[in-house]
C-alpha cells in the first residue's frame, strides 16, 4: 500500500518529499506525477514505505501539517480506478 499526499508545493521534489517522510521509517519510493502536456508537476505525489506500521503514523502526523507553506492532505492511496466505461447507448447490437 502506498501514501497519498495532497496540496504539495509546485516546487516540492522527490528529494524533499523523501526527507519528510524518512522521519518516520524507511521510504522504498517516492513517485511525483507530471502533467504530459505542460511537464509541470500535478501538486501530488505518492510515498510507498516499508511497512504499514511505518505508514500509519506518516499519516497520523502529517496529514494536516504545513509544510513549503501548503497545508498538506496525507492518507492512505486508493487503488486508481479502471478507465474506459463510457457511454453504452450508442451500441451497434441494437
Amino acid at each position: 500500500m502506498s501514501i497519498y499526499v495532497g496540496n504539495l508545493s509546485y516546487t516540492a521534489t522527490q528529494e524533499d518529499l523523501e526527507a519528510v517522510f524518512a522521519e518516520y521509517g524507511s521510504v522504498k519510493q517516492v513517485y511525483l506525477p507530471v502533467d504530459r502536456e505542460t511537464g509541470r508537476k500535478r501538486g501530488f505525489g505518492f510515498v510507498e514505505m516499508s511497512s504499514d506500521a511505518e505508514e500509519d503514523a506518516a499519516i497520523a502526523d502529517l496529514d494536516g501539517a504545513e509544510w513549503m507553506g501548503r497545508q498538506l492532505k496525507v492518507n492512505k492511496a486508493r487503488p486508481r480506478e479502471a478507465m474506459g466505461g463510457g457511454n453504452h447507448r450508442y451500441s451497434r447490437n441494437r
